[in-house]
Parts: structure tokens; sequence; C-alpha cells
């Protein structure tokens, strides 16, 4: 079967993707897709990939997996799981002076899993300068020095991250976006994650949009996209765009970063490096990079 699973990062969409997926259920057990409670499967894949610690499943493991997952039963052909955490918990990112020193191993396990399947990650990025600090205030108290062990937040590349899962499981599938695009991407990323065709009607494609817009702008952009549908996703994602402009709430789409010795400079530096950085992912061979 295919298997679809957003791995994540941290602090980028916290679950609503899943979420916008699900609501399309009907539609995705017509074509033979199953998307299951996270309850179902995250603690288990968790807790099995520790088991293991990078040791080979025992035969059968894949099955066992599946049959706690699904319903008893039920088949698919598409399995869509998410987990936000699943390279590394938001007070683990630079663990070991290392920018998600995990991705390697988890990458590997998790393909090591499901040997008979199809794989595809799905990987939202966000800028390091947001990044660092909304991972670190998930850490609750820990001290920030502690927290970055070492690591200077130059040196943070996501295309190096990109890397270690293509190298930890080359045959995998693996699709790339920035998290500053999600909202005008997000009907582009519903169908992407739940395997469905680029004009495939949905549920859900404005979700992120209308939460982080005030109630009067989301309300005027719903009117708009009934009266006016836009003919391709470039339409879409200018109209979206250009309410976002208008009506977005300045708490959901800006940040104010206050972290010991990061000053404008330094943030200055980080987005530059960002910037950079997203031109090398797009170029990589065997990566699908979204782009608004």
């Amino acid at each position: 079967m295919d298997i679809a699973f957003h791995i994540g990062a941290n602090c980028t969409d916290d679950d609503r993707l899943l979420k916008s997926v699900a609501k399309n259920l009907p539609l995705l057990a017509s074509q033979g897709t199953r998307v299951p409670n996270p309850a179902r499967y995250r603690r288990l894949i968790r807790e099995t990939i520790q088991h293991l610690r990078g040791a080979p499943p025992e035969p059968g493991t894949r099955d066992v997996l599946i049959d706690a997952i699904l319903d008893h039963g039920e088949t698919t052909e598409r399995l869509v799981m998410g987990n936000p955490a699943f390279i590394c918990t938001p007070a683990r990112i630079c663990e070991a002076g290392c920018f998600h020193e995990m991705a390697t191993f988890k990458a590997r396990s998790l393909r090591a899993l499901f040997p008979e399947d199809r794989i595809e990650m799905f990987l939202s990025i966000r800028n390091p300068a947001s990044f660092v600090p909304a991972c670190w205030e998930q850490t609750r108290g820990r001290g920030f020095d502690a927290f970055m062990a070492g690591l200077d937040p130059r040196s943070i590349l996501w295309s190096d991250v990109v890397a270690r899962l293509r190298h930890a499981a080359p045959d995998a599938g693996l699709t790339v976006w920035c998290d500053e695009d999600s909202a005008l991407l997000w009907p582009d990323l519903v169908r992407a994650l739940a395997g469905l065709g680029p004009d495939a009607p949905i549920e859900g494609a404005h979700d992120l949009v209308y939460e982080i817009m005030h109630p009067e702008g989301a309300a005027r952009l719903r009117d708009y996209l009934e009266a006016h549908p836009p003919a391709s996703p470039e339409q879409t994602r200018r109209v979206v765009s250009a309410f976002l402009d208008k009506y977005a709430r300045p708490d959901a789409v800006e940040s104010e970063i206050d972290l010991p010795g990061w000053d404008a400079a330094l943030i200055a530096d980080l987005t530059a490096i960002y910037e950079a950085d997203l031109e090398r992912i797009a170029r990589m061979e065997g990566v699908r990079f979204l782009a608004a």
C-alpha cells in the first residue's frame, strides 16, 4: 500500500493539516484511503521504534502494526498518518549540537517497519529565526543555552535534514514546503497528503486561512470564492494572498523574538541563510518542493 506520513516539523501546522485531510473521509474511503485516529498509531509506532533501537524488525511486524492501526477486516490502498514530533520532540531539536540529529534514525526506522509499502514523507519547515524560539517555548523552563547544546544557529540548515532523510530512505518520496507558505498552499497540501489529483474537490481547503484571519475577512473570502470560483491553483493563491494582506490577524502571522543574544542582525542573518537554503532544497534530487 501507499503510506503517507506527515513527519513534522514541530511548531508548524500542529496537526491542522491532518485534521483538514480527515474532513474528506467519505471521499477518501471511496478511493481506498484511510486516515486513522492518531491515537491508534503514534504511541505504537514510537514505542516499536524505540524497542528495536535500530535492529531489523521481526518478520510479521508490519502486519501486526497494520492490524492494530486499521479496524478489524478493514483494507486500504493508501494510509495517511502524521506526527509533528515524529523526528524528535521540540526540546531535542538541537540535541548533541546537531540540528534534528535523529532524522536519519527515524526515517530509516519508518522505512524498516513497512518494507513492503510505498512510503512518502511530508515535511513542513520553518525559518530558524522563529522556529528555534517556538520550540524553546515548549521546553517548560529549560535554559536556552542547554537547549541549544552549543549549536550555532547560523549553522542550522534544513537542507542537511532533508539530505539525511533522503539518505536514510532513498526509495521513499519526500514532499517539503515552508510553513510560512502553508496558508496559500493549504488546498495543495491537503490533496497531496490525501493522494488526490490537483483538481479534486475537497473539504477544508482554506481551514488555515480562515483561522488566521479576522472573522469579517474570513466571511468575505468565503463569499468571494463562492461567487468567483478561481480557475487555477495559482489564481486561488492570488485571491487568498490579497485577502490575507488586508484581513490577517497580526498575532497569527507575526512573532516577537526575544531570546538571549538574538538581535536584529542575527535574525536577518538566519532569514537570509534560510532563504538561500530553500533554493538548495528545491534543487535536491528526489524532493518535491511545494512553493507558493
